[in-house]
């Protein structure tokens, strides 16, 4: 995602999404609920006829030989049916984010001096102006070596990803203890960068993993693809019994490095850093003692049936070969469509009871009964305690804490996360749930929302509730040595 006019970038504010909700899309949001709780009316079922059967003696039982007959093939069929539609839980045992060498570390006056060899002087402004005012600090990352365009190699794509590729997964393997040949589905999402063979091909070769290992390799979904990535191993997992499953989430800046004069494509250059996320995932129970989070919710949203919707992310390529990523003007408010039918999807599983029925009674007066009342707005504070935003941009976050009515504290993850590591693309969301383990802030029970954007257009959602309490005088990610230093005042 990318910021609004006031850093050059998108001429349209994110609309106020929570004032206008689609009826089909909260009748879908119960579907689901409906779908995935219907097995949970067979346990007051078996437990009504648990206390029916104890309060009968042995004569009873006998007299009643064909009762308890009844009963005993009803709890057998009930007992199989809630066994056999239960989901699979699926627990994240923990994740590693990717932190680079310091020698990628580049302050915004270094960056713009590399660049100014490349781009004209109108082009060079341009971004400068786009990087004082993108809530950027000076410690991102880049591969300076790499960060000129003779040096866009494919060899030179490849290396960089392998490096953070294989950095976030060996400090995954080190904080879990998982042998990588217990590994069975592994899942990389890279929306620029897919070569051939494909870089979860690189990883099984890197790993040496047994030839029954399942792969997955999601190109051109976009900053979102993290919590596709997510998805798919839940999906997975229902079917596979007794698996881990590791996914990758990333994205090869160099590959997305623009150098045409086409402001709109110029943006990218200046938000996206290096990053990558490494996410273990496990359907054993066993591992519930010591997982982290267990999955609760995926809720996904795409509105690329709608051509506006489809084009406002694009990448193409001009006259003289250069390719970029476009954005369009209308992408703030195709984005803000997306995110309002995504939560407006999400609210009947996860907000409370309370909620739902101020909400739901103001839908049906407004959209039935066509009483001009004021819509009532739900609190989503009462549903979450952390909200892991896609770190796409500074105007961005501006506009949907607004909208969505968050404190500085529950921003605070995702402008850090900005300010510190940039656009890290779909492993943002990992980024900001680190931060908020850092800072000791994940306790037993809490729930935690991840949100997504990305080309096509998505919207993607995750929420994932805590297992334990994460202790950050034990915790080793990529905020721990500095967490002291944070928040910081980020200038205007």
């Amino acid at each position: 995602m990318a910021e609004n006019s006031r850093n050059g970038e998108i001429h349209s504010n994110l609309p106020n999404f929570l004032l206008s909700v689609r009826l089909k899309y909260v009748k879908l949001g119960y579907h689901y609920l409906i779908s995935n709780a219907i097995y949970l009316l067979i346990v007051p079922i078996l437990v009504a006829i648990g206390l029916h059967l104890s309060t009968l003696t042995l004569e009873d039982l006998i007299t009643n030989l064909a009762m308890l007959k009844s009963y005993s093939t009803l709890v057998v069929f009930l007992a199989t049916l809630y066994f056999m539609s239960r989901p699979r839980n699926v627990y994240l045992i923990d994740f590693a984010c990717y932190k680079p060498h310091e020698r990628y570390m580049i302050s915004k006056e270094r960056l713009v001096e590399k660049l100014a060899g490349i781009f004209d002087e109108d082009s060079l402004n341009f971004q400068k102006k786009i990087l004082e005012r993108s809530g950027l600090s000076d410690k991102t990352y880049i591969p300076v070596d790499k960060w000129i365009p003779s040096n866009f190699s494919l060899s030179s794509n490849q290396h960089q990803a392998k490096l953070v590729i294989v950095g976030a997964i060996d400090n995954l393997l080190a904080k879990t203890g998982v042998k990588i040949r217990e590994i069975g589905i592994v899942i990389v999402n890279s929306s620029m960068f897919n070569p051939t063979p494909s870089l979860s091909a690189m990883i099984v070769n890197h790993y040496k993993l047994g030839v029954n290992v399942i792969t997955y390799n999601l190109g051109g979904m976009g900053c979102s693809a993290g919590l596709i990535s997510v998805d798919l191993a839940n999906r997975l997992l229902q079917g596979q019994a007794n698996t881990y499953a590791l996914i990758v989430s990333t994205e090869v800046v160099s590959a997305a490095f623009y150098t045409g004069k086409d402001k709109s494509k110029l943006i990218p250059n200046m938000i996206f850093r290096m990053g990558a996320s490494a996410i273990l995932l496990s359907n054993r129970f066993s591992d519930r003692w010591r997982s982290k989070y267990q999955l609760m919710h995926v809720v996904r949203t795409h509105k690329g049936a709608d051509d506006r919707a489809f084009g406002c992310v694009y990448q193409d390529e001009e006259e003289d070969g250069k390719k970029g990523m476009s954005l369009s003007k209308d992408l703030m408010a195709v984005a803000g469509e997306a995110l309002k039918t995504n939560i407006t999807t999400l609210g009947p599983l996860v907000l409370p009871m309370s909620e739902q029925l101020l909400f739901f009674a103001s839908l049906v007066a407004r959209n039935v009964f066509k009483r001009k009342i004021k819509p009532y707005i739900p609190d989503f504070k009462m549903a979450f305690e952390h909200f892991c935003i896609h770190a796409g941009g500074r105007a961005v976050l501006d506009e949907l804490q607004k909208n969505l009515d968050l404190s500085e504290v529950l921003m605070e993850p995702s402008r850090m996360t900005l300010y510190r590591f940039g656009n890290t693309s779909s492993s943002s969301v990992w980024y900001n749930l680190a931060y908020s383990e850092a800072k000791g802030r994940i306790k037993k029970g809490d729930r935690a929302w991840q949100i997504g954007f990305g080309s096509g257009f998505k919207c993607n959602s995750a929420v994932w509730r805590a297992l334990r309490n994460v202790d950050a005088a034990t915790e080793k990610n990529a905020w721990t040595d500095e967490i002291e230093d944070f928040p910081v005042q980020i200038p205007c």
